[in-house]
């Protein structure tokens, strides 16, 4: 059985709309009050499936299809069937959380997704064991899966604390922000870079790696979880190593953009269009180690862990304005998306959208420091919701036309 890309590729999309959908559903709560369904199964629903069918189905692919192109005799029979049991496994919490919230089917469902990530990262493994000559990327996927993989004790340790019914609400928060972090700074980050890494020297042909750039992204990776639990009185020595780490993290981040520019000056085969997407997703992750940089002083991690705004909008700015942006400028890129002018479009629809929602967040949450009202910003961010559902849907749309192209080897 051939394993279609373009075909899971366009199951990504359509499962972007469905995120976008519940994000206009729970901005239409928030701003009409609207009486109907539980905003915070909504929300549940909204984040479990923005995770595994969304961004880690995506992710899921994208490794595959590095595999499939590399590995002759490869598990591709087993990754067809693992890539539909974890949208199987996904649909069926968009379900259960929109209609009973955190009950025995959502556990159960999100339980098997985890189980079936863990099958299908130990299959993936063997065959990047299988790549030769050795390439660089592989060292980068492997590095997301095992934070994927280690992610899930979050979520086990959370459902241990409330079966017990010994409930403690910092070590309930730690153990979210454990997912949390593992998940989109090392599952996502990672094999985003990874990506990135394995695609430079296709556009950029000047492009020259440097093995430093993951060796200094490995090693702060743990330690930069404890930016998320700075409220929990650190001691003064891990303290120390948060704020080296968070440093390091900026500096590994510069030296690789400072690469880049260098390679731009050379041959550049990127395409336009996809060259201001990824600059749009590189001027965010900046941003995103900036704030992560600033929040190591305390009075500023009082502030942002403090109001509910400013929460969201980081979440927002690195699920959305990073991760999700960077799917589909690889997905336009690499033209498992037509690179024609109604994608385009639909494409500039959603990034504009992206941008509006994190300046709606942004002035939300610095007046919010100041308790100072700011009127119509939930039916703002409503019209902001409905852009989103708007571009992802024309994304879909702007496929239906012609055959799309398969990425060469």
């Amino acid at each position: 059985m051939k394993f279609t890309t373009n075909f899971w590729i366009k199951i990504s999309i359509l499962n972007l709309i469905l995120v976008a959908s519940l994000g206009v559903l729970m901005r239409y709560k928030i701003g009409f009050e609207f009486p109907y369904f539980s905003q915070k199964n909504i929300q549940h629903a909204h984040s479990h499936f923005a995770f595994s069918g969304w961004i880690a189905h995506s992710l899921y692919i994208l490794i595959i299809y590095y595999i499939i192109h590399r590995v002759e005799h490869n598990y591709s029979k087993f990754y067809q069937k693992s890539v539909l049991l974890n949208l199987i496994f996904s649909y069926g919490m968009i379900i259960s959380f929109f209609v009973s919230g955190y009950s025995f089917i959502s556990i159960v469902l999100a339980t098997l997704v985890i189980f079936n990530s863990w099958f299908l990262s130990y299959f993936i493994f063997k065959d990047l064991n299988k790549i030769s000559p050795y390439q660089p990327s592989i060292i980068w996927f492997k590095a997301a899966l095992w934070f994927n993989n280690v992610s899930a004790i979050g979520p086990f340790y959370l459902a241990y604390v409330i079966s017990s019914r010994n409930f403690n609400e910092q070590w309930y928060l730690a153990s979210v922000y454990y997912y949390l972090h593992f998940q989109y700074n090392g599952f996502f980050t990672f094999a985003c870079i990874g990506f990135m890494i394995n695609k430079l020297t296709k556009f950029l042909p000047d492009y020259q790696y440097n093995k430093r750039l993951f060796t200094l992204f490995l090693a702060t990776c743990i330690p930069a979880y404890f930016l998320s639990v700075l409220w929990a009185k650190l001691p003064m020595w891990l303290y120390i190593i948060v704020v080296i780490a968070a440093i390091i993290q900026v500096v590994a981040w510069f030296m690789f953009v400072k690469d880049i520019r260098k390679a731009l000056k050379g041959e550049n085969l990127l395409p336009r269009f996809a060259k201001f997407m990824f600059l749009y997703v590189g001027l965010a992750f900046t941003i995103k180690l900036l704030l992560q940089l600033g929040s190591t002083i305390p009075e500023v991690s009082h502030l942002a862990f403090g109001f509910r705004p400013v929460v969201i909008a980081y979440l927002h700015l690195v699920l959305l304005a990073v991760i999700s942006v960077y799917l589909l400028a690889y997905f336009y890129a690499n033209e498992l998306v037509l690179q024609n002018n109604k994608t385009r479009i639909a494409l500039s629809v959603f990034l504009v959208g992206v941008f509006l929602n994190e300046l709606v967040l942004g002035v939300q949450g610095v007046a919010s420091f100041a308790y100072f009202p700011i009127s119509h910003v939930n039916e703002a961010l409503f019209v902001v919701a409905l852009m989103l559902l708007f571009g992802a849907v024309l994304i879909l749309i702007s496929q239906r036309k012609k055959n799309q192209l398969e990425l060469s080897k």
